[in-house]
């Protein structure tokens, strides 16, 4: 993002999510707010997500609906952080009043979020912390510690359609803050791989999305593959790595086989402490 100014894929992925509750079917992942956090009002969604391809759509919700499913599974957790949360509606969707969830996010971006959420009337529950802070440049530690987060509490955390923008010094420090924790911790990503790792067929789609990404101002930082993302997670000190490629997500939720992948981006679930301890995993 540019410096001073709201992100502009975090539109363009709240756009996304928006034209997916109607367009898109079957609809894979359920957003009741989706629409309005993008207009502001009841209306429907701006122009511009409605060109996207349907498949890149569809990993923009495949990503959430997965993370979602997975922090639905641990049900320990009492605090969720969002990290470079952007239009995401999590925390106002929730109605747990025993999980707390912290949105962290570049101040200008945050700033402009809320003020989306207030021209659209969406209530924001007690339960959502906003904690403004520059993941390309500083840490999360320091501004959830500020807000009251438990570092005693099994946490879980959402990095979505964020960590291609990260460079990979800045993706290793958030991760070893999070497998650091003195409680279990759980982390949902996902990543792009290198063009060089794709079918020579779908390397040019991935270099002119990722040229038209620079063009923006908001530049990709980083590229893995799933052995290199398997890694430096647990390099970063997680005990389990379940990597989760567009075919996974395909059969998970019985969606048409033959949807093509398009860009390749992948999913990965990190798993840090709690009373097992099992060799990393990494699936296709």
């Amino acid at each position: 993002m540019l410096t001073g100014r709201p992100s502009r894929t975090a539109l363009s992925s709240a756009r996304a999510r928006a034209v997916h509750q109607t367009e898109d079917s079957p609809r894979v992942f359920a957003d009741p707010l989706a629409t309005r956090i993008v207009e502001g009002s009841g209306g429907p969604p701006a122009p511009g997500a409605a060109g996207m391809p349907a498949e890149v759509r569809l990993f923009m919700a495949l990503r959430q609906r997965v993370a979602e499913d997975a922090l639905r599974a641990a049900p320990r957790t009492r605090q969720v952080v969002v990290l470079g949360a952007g239009l995401d509606t999590f925390a106002c969707r929730n109605r747990d009043p025993g999980l707390r969830v912290f949105e962290v996010d570049h101040p200008a971006t945050q700033a402009w979020k809320r003020e989306r959420l207030a021209a659209a009337g969406i209530e924001v529950p007690d339960t959502a912390v906003f904690c403004p802070v520059d993941l390309a440049e500083q840490t999360a530690e320091a501004a959830l510690a500020a807000a009251g987060f438990d570092r005693d509490a099994p946490a879980f955390f959402l990095l979505l359609g964020v960590a291609p923008y990260l460079t990979r010094d800045a993706l290793l420090t958030t991760a070893r803050f999070v497998a650091g924790l003195p409680a279990a911790a759980e982390l949902v990503l996902d990543y792009n791989q290198p063009p060089d790792a794709l079918p020579p067929d779908r390397r040019p789609a991935l270099v002119a999305q990722a040229e038209a990404m620079a063009r923006m101002g908001e530049p990709w930082r980083s590229f893995y593959t799933p052995a290199e993302i398997a890694a430096d997670l647990t390099g970063a000190g997680f005990d389990r790595v379940a990597d989760i490629g567009w075919r996974d997500c395909l059969a998970r939720y019985a969606l048409d086989p033959s949807l093509p992948d398009l860009f390749g981006g992948r999913i990965a679930h990190a798993r840090a402490g709690g009373r097992e301890r099992n060799q990393p995993t990494c699936t296709s």
